[in-house]
């Protein structure tokens, strides 16, 4: 991998939680830092409270609502063509169990269910955009920050219209995630580029999980470090298609490695994304 000073870092949900102290470490490892959220006041906020934290003058600011895959095609596009390389991309924005919408079923820009939308088409999406950059760029990384709350995604009902349950959206949107991650990781094995993801942690201390009326179990500072290992150790180098919970190399949720499974999750967003 190159010196963490010449690398090119995407960052999803930059603004606040995991992904401001990821953006933070890496501000001080001097990286170039390309922040994604969807609050242009927040974003100034962001980049002027790094800038003032860490010296570091190369970041940038991007803003998209992950909830219309318009702006996520957008957001991909110019990326690509504002950067002549993507050293890492970091999918880690996303919605949880119940806010927004305190517990109700609510529905993207596009119409699809938004826990699905925000935490799995989003970053499909994006990150298909993005393989060429990444691909040129490589070695390059991937890393898809997931949960260890995944469950059987229901293809009678992927978009939940009957029976709607937020934990249940949530889970099966990462389980999702995870899926995408293992066949990226082998559609891309040969080009340079590794694909991996991970359940930070336990109920941190975010704003998700507070709103969501959660006692935290992790310190933010687990999360930290679980993520930035796989965006930065060179121990990894080469290492792809892995579950990691915190630090450890697990194995995720039994249907994501299923073969048949895979298959139909991609049949399902094919047609999500063609309708």
């Amino acid at each position: 991998m190159r010196p963490l000073a010449e690398q090119t870092i995407l960052i999803t949900g930059a603004t606040d939680g995991l992904g401001r102290a990821v953006a933070g470490e890496l501000a001080r490892d001097r990286a170039h830092l390309l922040l994604h959220g969807r609050d242009d006041e927040r974003g100034r906020r962001l980049l002027g409270e790094l800038r003032t934290e860490t010296g570091n003058d190369k970041l940038e600011w991007y803003r998209a609502d992950l909830a219309s895959l318009a702006e996520v095609r957008a957001l991909g596009d110019r990326v690509a063509t504002e950067h002549e390389r993507l050293d890492v991309l970091v999918n880690n924005a996303g919605v949880g169990t119940s806010i927004p919408g305190n517990g109700a079923r609510m529905e993207s820009t596009d119409g699809h269910e938004l826990r699905f939308a925000v935490n799995y088409l989003a970053p499909y999406v994006l990150t298909l955009r993005l393989v060429p950059l990444l691909a040129a760029s490589a070695p390059a990384r991937i890393v898809n920050v997931a949960s260890a709350a995944q469950q059987e995604i229901e293809f009678d009902d992927p978009m939940l219209v009957n029976g709607y349950d937020g934990w249940r959206a949530y889970s099966q949107s990462k389980a999702a995630l995870v899926m995408l991650t293992f066949d990226l990781a082998e559609e891309l094995r040969d080009r340079g580029v590794t694909a991996n993801t991970l359940h930070p942690g336990t109920f941190m201390p975010t704003k998700m999980v507070l709103q969501a009326g959660r006692e935290p179990v992790d310190s933010l500072d687990t999360g930290v470090a679980a993520t930035l290992r796989l965006v930065r150790d060179p121990e990894l180098d080469g290492v792809t298609g892995r579950y990691f919970n915190r630090q450890k190399d697990e194995r995720a949720f039994e249907q994501t490695y299923e073969s048949a499974a895979r298959a139909r999750l991609r049949e399902l967003t094919e047609r999500l994304l063609a309708g």
